[in-house]
């Protein structure tokens, strides 16, 4: 077991330090960058209990910022890779965070593009875990709203060796994650990540928590990949290709939508005969059903 990472005294983030950070950097959120820093020193404690940070951890951070969550991270973690695609922003926090061991900077985009993954930041991570025998992979982020929907449905795709997720989303996120059939929020998303993981509202946050305030609330979701869930899915690239395709006419019935599929068309008797056999209503949309149709669905018809 690797030794505990010793602490090193991080600033308080408070309101008044950000500004006066802000002011001397010459620096300002970009809102096209979803920044929004966290102000509340006790919900950043927060997401480290909720994550159990411990000297067996390999955390993945996305959205450095200022440092704020790494340095709490780093004071408990074997190690820590954390990403930061703001130029402006990557000096200042190498600055605040110094030079601990175990903390390693990518500076780039989480997403090679919108369906990929970075590949330079899953190898930082999986050198970092290997360099410090890290037993559990956690990706624990204050996340940028713009990139948190494809950064957390690609990691729950691509990587089914990460033990849990502890992360800061838009309330609106929060609330698809963990929808349930015949509710507007549910959706491909709700589907996918619901199929493969048990999905847990931590707090709801409020806008005065942050800086700049953002004009929504927010929340601390915890997921937890779940293998015996994996396995049911199956081939789980696919199930997610499947339900993309189902949900891009969401206002249409399933037998429209299957009918219709945007990568080929399906004959409608064929389509009447298979959901006849797996006793789902053709004229349902997608939306009223629960996991268990969508997998069965997927299997009859990917």
């Amino acid at each position: 077991m690797p030794d505990t990472p010793q602490p090193v005294p991080s600033p308080r983030q408070t309101l008044s330090y950000l500004h006066r950070l802000f002011e001397s950097y010459g620096l300002e959120a970009k809102s096209k960058l979803g920044q929004n820093f966290l102000i509340d020193l006790n919900l950043l404690d927060l997401i480290v209990r909720t994550g159990e940070v411990s000297a067996t951890d390999a955390v993945l951070e996305v959205g450095t910022g200022t440092g704020a969550l790494t340095g709490r991270l780093a004071d408990h973690a074997g190690a820590v890779v954390t990403v930061e695609i703001d130029k402006s922003l990557q000096p200042v926090a190498k600055q605040i965070i110094g030079p601990r061991p175990n903390v390693r900077f990518v500076f780039g985009d989480c997403l090679a593009k919108k369906s990929v993954l970075n590949p330079d930041m899953l190898a930082a991570w999986d050198e970092e875990a290997a360099r410090v025998s890290a037993t559990n992979k956690k990706l624990i982020a204050n996340l940028p709203y713009v990139i948190a929907t494809p950064l957390i449905s690609n990691l729950l795709v691509a990587r089914p060796d990460i033990e849990r997720m502890v992360v800061m989303v838009q309330w609106e996120i929060a609330e698809r994650l963990r929808a349930v059939p015949g509710t507007k929020d549910y959706n491909a998303l709700s589907v996918l990540v619901q199929s493969v993981a048990d999905v847990e509202t931590v707090r709801k946050v409020l806008p005065t928590n942050f800086y700049p305030r953002p004009k929504v609330d927010s929340a601390i979701v915890l997921i937890k990949p779940n293998a015996e869930k994996r396995a049911k899915v199956g081939d789980v690239p696919a199930f997610r290709a499947f339900l993309r395709d189902l949900y891009v006419h969401r206002r249409k019935n399933l037998r429209q939508a299957l009918s219709g599929w945007p990568t080929g068309a399906k004959d409608k008797a064929d389509v009447d005969a298979k959901l006849a056999e797996l006793g789902i209503d053709g004229k349902l949309r997608s939306e009223a059903l629960d996991l268990e149709q969508h997998l069965r669905l997927a299997r009859a018809f990917s």
